[in-house]
């Protein structure tokens, strides 16, 4: 839009003010902003000093050639400075505010230079200004909020990296980023299964799983840092914490799923790997014991986890059920009748079989395997062959 001779005038009557404009704004007007007063002082001074009088400057250009420009092409400083606050960690409303504050002193000024009878040209000005706001203000939070997002994923990508490697034993106890996660102490390792989870596309699953996030985060009271996916995840908790009876309860609630959680403490960063290795075998054990969802630790497998250590002996005492291997229905019945200490009639309610037909299961698995289930030595026997065989697999 063309302007009138009169309000080019009274816009160039700015043009010698522009370094006193740039000056007020960072100096007096900007802190009165909240948190601006906190910010270097060669940020205010060379930085946001040298954004402001760019946009005065790029205003008054405007003013006086008013021919259209590319869509774009004049925000390119604003963006560049957008990404440099977003990177620095200042906060977007602080942004935003600058850019608004500065449009009304521009304002004032412009108002403070206007003589009588230059209403009309001032208007223009005010128009015009009002106009060109939104753009810059569109690139600026656009730009910000596009760095912002890159950098937070970047950070994420990071962290699941050091989680990874600390779990699996690739990074050092030293390491430099282990003090600004609080794992540079001791730590509690969970391991999490979620049974039989639905076939769902990655939205569902990632809503599922920041909802598992929020619960951890909430019931221990600090980030936890967790790698997991659709059949569930690790999950490191820093400082010297117990995990509540009813975290797979709060879990399965958020997450709609049965929830089977292994807990193991860690002295410190160095014991988080050998930690991980166990909360993942007392996971597999009481899957393969056929143990209900719930929390465990060691001590409630530990006679499972003892016969479940490979020696030279494992393969035979896991080839012990070969004879049977074609025949699930008897494994899940074996596995079912140990997890229920051996009821007959628990064992048949928990399979919805009447209580002879597992009488006859187990007859079939003794007569084919040798292995006498109503002794100790027979029980143990059979334990152990299912937990050697499951690690076969």
């Amino acid at each position: 839009m063309a302007l009138s001779p009169a309000a080019r005038s009274l816009a160039a009557r700015c043009e010698p003010r522009v370094n006193e404009l740039a000056r007020r704004m960072t100096r007096e007007s900007f802190e009165e902003l909240p948190g601006y007063a906190e910010l270097p002082d060669d940020v205010k001074d060379l930085e946001i000093a040298a954004t402001v009088r760019h946009g005065i400057r790029l205003f008054l250009r405007r003013v006086e050639d008013p021919d259209p420009v590319p869509p774009g092409s004049n925000n390119r400083v604003f963006r560049e400075r957008a990404a440099q606050r977003a990177e620095e960690g200042m906060p977007l409303h602080l942004l935003l505010r600058t850019h608004a504050v500065g449009v009304y002193v521009l304002w004032r000024a412009l108002r403070d230079v206007a003589r009588p009878g230059e209403e009309a040209a001032l208007v223009e000005l005010v128009d015009a200004l009002l106009e060109s706001h939104p753009g810059v203000v569109g690139a600026v939070a656009e730009t910000y909020l596009d760095e912002r997002a890159a950098l937070e994923t970047e950070q994420r990508a990071q962290l699941r990296s050091l989680v990874r490697g600390l779990l699996d034993g690739m990074v050092p106890p030293g390491h430099v980023l282990l003090g600004e996660l609080r794992l540079d102490g001791p730590a509690l390792v969970l391991a999490l299964g979620f049974e039989a989870p639905p076939a769902e596309g990655p939205v569902a699953v990632r809503r599922r799983l920041r909802r598992v996030q929020t619960v951890l985060d909430r019931t221990f009271g600090v980030d936890v840092h967790a790698l997991l996916d659709a059949d569930g995840g690790r999950v490191i908790v820093p400082g010297d914490l117990v995990a509540p009876d009813d975290l797979p309860h709060r879990l399965s609630r958020s997450s709609g799923l049965h929830v089977r959680v292994a807990a193991v403490p860690a002295e410190g960063p160095a014991h988080i790997t050998d930690a991980a290795r166990t909360a993942t075998e007392i996971l597999r054990i009481t899957r393969v014991c056929g143990l209900p969802p719930g929390l465990h630790r060691l001590d409630d497998v530990l006679l499972e986890y003892h016969l479940s250590r490979r020696d030279e002996s494992s393969h035979r005492i896991a080839a012990l059920l070969d004879p049977v291997a074609d025949r699930p229905e008897l494994l899940e019945t074996l596995r079912t009748h140990l997890a229920h200490q051996q009821d007959r009639r628990a064992t048949a309610s928990a399979l919805g079989l009447h209580p002879n037909t597992v009488d006859n299961r187990l007859a079939k698995i003794d007569e084919q395997t040798g292995i006498d289930l109503s002794s100790p030595r027979g029980t143990a026997l059979a334990i152990a062959a299912l937990l050697l065989r499951d690690s076969e697999y």
